[in-house]
């Protein structure tokens, strides 16, 4: 390999989709050792090979470097350059695992993206095309990224293990991302959400709707769960069904829940009517966590504030994700969080900052944060019913975010 003296050094197959996109947009080289190398078939997967070439798509002028046995890559950013493409994904995850490093990408490329992902598009392992255009894309719109040609589309439908569907996103550019103030979630006034079979009888999208609509109508009258039966080329190679909901607040969040069945020939056979109660429980879950965000799109939020505008973003989260907040972070930031309880019950905290404080006489006291890294474990959260204890996360939560500059 050639002179990488000046590249980010990591280890492990952790996070590596998130070390690639990061890359990608600070234009840092990343050398990444020790990919499953204790592992019976080691190196990089499939999926993770697909996500890489995708990104050498979507780039002019990257530099990609993989030794024989896969355990080491290196990835040195070309320019985003976007424009019209095509891109077979693998199979073995979700079109949803691409799509979601392609709504950070986006909106920073020299040209407009217009692109054609094929493979699957609902899975129980990560965010399905529904949930993406319903969630994603409006909060995307709150940053100024609109327009036109900003677009998610199903063509086809795919379902595990063949696959089979096809998507078609298209986004403008936009040099200045607005900075947002989401601190008000405000009370939900309708849910709307969407049962899909493909291969399977028409009758298993209509049984999901009635048992979802068991549950959700004791709650609010205005629900409407739209059914779509794909026939033919359209409906992919594999059997298979699902629901995804999404509940909008009166000031414009959305929440949202999805399950999917077991893929054909794993595990067993689940009903439609459990599967509709199921992901009904599921959205209730997500709507008690609260948050002006929902679970699946935590991480993209904070990742567009830290890329906006020198000026304050504000957004209100319920409890973080795992994929929010894995591990200990690098970020840049000023906190706006005066009073920080570092254990209450069933939560714990624990910050690591590096603390510059200025105070002179007759001067308001300055206190400037810049976090090296931060660790939130939440233990129990879902099971915070004091008002206090969850007033305090949502205030830890309100980080008035700036551009990191310098160390990365």
């Amino acid at each position: 390999m050639a002179s990488q003296a000046h590249s980010l050094s990591y280890s492990g197959c952790n996070f590596l989709r998130q070390r690639l996109v990061l890359s990608t947009l600070s234009g840092r080289p990343v050398k990444i050792r020790k990919i499953r190398a204790r592992d019976d078939n080691p190196g990089l997967r499939d999926f993770e090979a697909s996500f890489i070439r995708l990104l050498d798509k979507v780039t002019n002028g990257s530099r990609i470097e993989i030794n024989q046995t896969g355990t080491t890559l290196y990835y040195q950013p070309g320019l985003l350059y976007g424009g019209s493409m095509e891109h077979d994904c693998s199979v073995l995850r979700g079109i949803g695992y691409y799509l979601e490093s392609l709504l950070c990408l986006a909106p920073f490329m020299k040209h407009p993206l217009r692109i054609v992902l094929r493979g699957v598009t609902n899975d129980q392992v990560d965010p399905s095309v529904d949930v993406l255009k319903a969630t994603a894309l409006p909060l995307l719109k709150q940053f100024g990224i609109d327009g036109e040609s900003f677009e998610l589309k199903v063509v086809r439908r795919g379902m595990p293990p063949g696959g089979g569907g096809e998507v078609f996103f298209s986004c403008p550019v936009r040099k200045v991302l607005k900075p947002i103030q989401l601190i008000d979630p405000g009370k939900i006034k309708r849910i709307r959400g969407m049962a899909y079979s493909v291969r399977v009888s028409p009758q298993m999208a209509n049984r999901i709707v009635d048992s979802a609509r068991s549950i959700l109508n004791k709650f609010i009258p205005d629900i409407y769960i739209y059914t779509d039966h794909m026939k033919g080329i359209n409906s992919g190679k594999s059997p298979g069904f699902g629901l995804s909901l999404v509940a909008e607040t009166t000031n414009g969040t959305f929440l949202s829940a999805e399950l999917a069945s077991n893929p054909q020939g794993q595990g067993a056979a689940m009903l439609p009517e459990d599967l509709g109660r199921n992901c009904a429980r599921l959205l209730l879950e997500e709507i008690y966590r609260g948050g002006c965000v929902d679970s699946t799109n935590q991480s993209l939020a904070l990742l567009l504030m830290t890329l906006g505008q020198q000026d304050v973003s504000k957004v209100l989260l319920g409890p973080l994700s795992p994929y929010t907040s894995p591990r200990p972070a690098k970020v840049n930031c000023a906190a706006c969080v005066l009073k920080i309880p570092l254990a209450t019950q069933g939560i714990n905290a624990f910050f690591s900052c590096w603390i510059t404080k200025q105070k002179r006489p007759s001067q308001t006291t300055h206190v400037r944060f810049v976090l090296i890294f931060a660790v939130i474990q939440l233990a129990e959260a879902s099971h915070i019913h004091d008002y206090t204890q969850r007033q305090w996360f949502r205030e830890l939560t309100l980080i008035r975010f700036s551009r990191g500059r310098g160390r990365g």
